[in-house]
């Protein structure tokens, strides 16, 4: 136990000094890299109580989730059309809820999730911002159906192959409302043609 405990230490040191450097890396690579080096065991403070992968569908799923409030925010605020203004209120209500939901869940696991969204989604928020009137609203409700396209994927995914079963009840609460989004943004996409 002394020589694991030693084992994690040394390397959380090496990360630290990492962390130091002045090249940053974005909040997923982060906490994917501090989840690769707990162990894989439940014994003592240092390890993750989790698969691997189903650690690394926590962080991309905290990532994705954050990344839809961050454009929502956005969409509240600079939206013309009001069913996409409705629509953004909604996203940031809910996948806030999710977010907290799998926070407790990580917590309990010992799992690391980013403190804020990866480079390509602050790319994404950047580039949306950029936007205004029609064009802002086409391409939030653009960005809103593939995201919720890939999300529905990943979580159907994640239902058939998690290990954990406290994040596949997660997962299997969570992913009707994700449906819900994508026929509900659909709607909205048909509608502005």
């Amino acid at each position: 136990m002394k020589k694991l405990n030693l084992i994690v230490m040394i390397a959380l040191a090496g990360l630290m000094f990492q962390a130091c450097n002045n090249t940053k890396k974005d909040s997923t690579a982060s906490a994917d890299s501090v989840n690769k080096v707990k162990d894989t065991t439940t014994s003592g403070m240092t390890g993750i109580a989790v698969d691997k992968d189903d650690a690394k569908f926590a962080v991309d799923a905290a990532n994705g989730g954050m990344t839809e409030v961050e454009l929502s925010k956005l969409a509240e605020q600079k939206a013309t059309n009001a069913k996409v203004k409705d629509f953004a209120a909604m996203m940031v209500m809910d996948h806030s809820k999710a977010g907290e939901e799998l926070k407790a869940v990580a917590k309990t696991k010992n799992i690391t999730l980013p403190d804020s969204v990866n480079a390509d989604s602050k790319k994404a928020i950047t580039d949306l911002s950029k936007k205004s009137g029609a064009d802002f609203d086409k391409a939030y409700v653009d960005k809103m159906v593939s995201d919720h396209k890939a999300t529905v994927d990943m979580f159907e995914n994640a239902s058939k192959k998690l290990k954990d079963a406290d994040l596949k009840a997660f997962v299997d609460k969570t992913l009707p409302t994700i449906k819900g989004h994508l026929t509900n943004i659909k709607a909205i996409h048909d509608g502005m043609k």
